[in-house]
């Protein structure tokens, strides 16, 4: 199992916070990323043109986009941010959107990608973890949902 305290720190959460548009919603988890040490500004433009190229695919659940890009020089280390919406936003993805809740990826190599990527893969396909998640009041709480 992934720790969790090293792929998810404390600096990579940005809770009920506003996203004027998807872009922007990008730009947070991209933040997340860049505060915790994972990647450089480089990947969040990378992620926002990943969605602009390939469409809003990262909307992977109702919900729920999982923003990433391939691995670069702009990925320092293996890592996720999550960043919780106060007021949902379209990505144009008509089976999932409004997303509120956008996890940013930075896969250094395919290994950790899937470990982390399995760390909380459970947790996104249980409705009472989902329910949980979106309850919780703290990046410790998220933590302890995610690895239950």
């Amino acid at each position: 199992m992934a720790d969790l305290n090293k792929f998810l720190p404390d600096e990579a959460f940005a809770l009920d916070v506003e996203a004027a548009d998807w872009r922007d919603a990008i730009r947070l988890a991209g933040r997340g990323l860049v505060n915790a040490g994972f990647t450089t500004d480089a990947y969040t433009d990378e992620m926002i043109g990943t969605v602009e190229k390939m469409g809003p695919y990262i909307v992977i659940a109702p919900g729920l986009a999982l923003a990433h890009s391939r691995p670069s020089d702009a990925v320092l280390n293996t890592g996720l941010s999550w960043v919780r919406l106060s007021t949902p936003v379209e990505f144009g993805n008509k089976n999932n959107d409004p997303v509120s809740l956008v996890i940013g990826l930075a896969g250094r190599d395919e290994n950790e990608h899937i470990e982390v990527m399995s760390a909380i893969a459970s947790a996104l396909t249980s409705k009472d973890k989902t329910a949980a998640l979106a309850d919780a009041k703290t990046p410790d709480d998220i933590r302890r949902v995610l690895g239950a």
